[in-house]
Parts: C-alpha cells; sequence; structure tokens
C-alpha cells in the first residue's frame, strides 16, 4: 500500500515539473524578439543565373555498354581481376553462401576445412587440364544445373 502510494506521489511530482518546464518554455518562445525583415535585393522575382557559353565545349563520349551472356556474367562474378581466369583464390573467396548451404541442420558445427574441401573437389572436377585456373569453358561445366519452371496452372 505505502509503494502505491509513493509511485503515485512520485508519478504527479513528475508531471507537475513536466508542466511548469513546458509552460516556462513558452513563456521564453513569447518572450522573444521577432526575426528581422529581409531586405529586398535588386530584383527579387527575377533571380541572376550563372550564364556560360556552352557552344564550343565538347563533354566526353559515354561508355558503350557490351552485351554479356548470363554465363560470362557468372563468369565475371569469380573472376576479380578479370584476366580471364579464374584462381583457385577467386573461386574460393566468393563461396560463402555455398557455405551456409552445406550446413544443412543450421546448427553451425561444418568448419571451414569441410567447405573448403567440397569447393576444391567441384574446382578440381572442373579444371580438365589441371594448371590450377578456370578457363570460360571449364567454369561453364561449374554451373548449376537449372530449375524446369512449372507449368502456368491457367
Amino acid at each position: 500500500m505505502r509503494n502505491g502510494l509513493l509511485g503515485a506521489f512520485c508519478a504527479l511530482l513528475l508531471a507537475g515539473i513536466g508542466f511548469f518546464w513546458w509552460q516556462g518554455r513558452a513563456e521564453v518562445e513569447r518572450g522573444a524578439p521577432p526575426p528581422l525583415p529581409i531586405e529586398p535585393t535588386e530584383s527579387f522575382d527575377e533571380p541572376q543565373l550563372p550564364s556560360a557559353d556552352a557552344a564550343d565545349l565538347r563533354g566526353p563520349e559515354p561508355p558503350e555498354a557490351t552485351e554479356l551472356t548470363r554465363e560470362q556474367r557468372r563468369f565475371f562474378r569469380y573472376d576479380r581481376n578479370r584476366d580471364w581466369k579464374i584462381s583457385r583464390t577467386e573461386m574460393l573467396s566468393s563461396r560463402t553462401e555455398a557455405f551456409r548451404k552445406l550446413d544443412k541442420d543450421g546448427n553451425n558445427l561444418l568448419d571451414f576445412e569441410e567447405w573448403a574441401v567440397a569447393t576444391v573437389d567441384k574446382f578440381e572436377g572442373a579444371d580438365a587440364d589441371g594448371n590450377l585456373s578456370l578457363t570460360p569453358a571449364e567454369f561453364a561445366t561449374t554451373a548449376p544445373k537449372r530449375k524446369a519452371k512449372p507449368a502456368c496452372r491457367c
């Protein structure tokens, strides 16, 4: 009972302090001087914009976009230095989502060595000539199998 009365008293006290603080701020704002009027310039209606003679100026040519195939875009996601070869380091660095997919039960107990073994096996399976780098043709063999689109249920 005593704690309830003490809590109610404290709540009323805080509400009263807040009310007086709010009223004090209103008095300060009411007593503030009005803002100074803005002096009109030469032509307030017509702003003066800078002008330049651009007749002889010519900007740089826009870059030309090249059309990449789906497989080339996939290849360049791995080929970071654009040397048309995917090194083992480049292949391993971009496989973090595959690591999450290997952890089937979601307990995060799959260690990096286990994941790297699966990736290295995939890399070595695709590296037909054994030179420790993948050409675009070799990399194409690592593409995930595409799922057939379901038929329309119209």
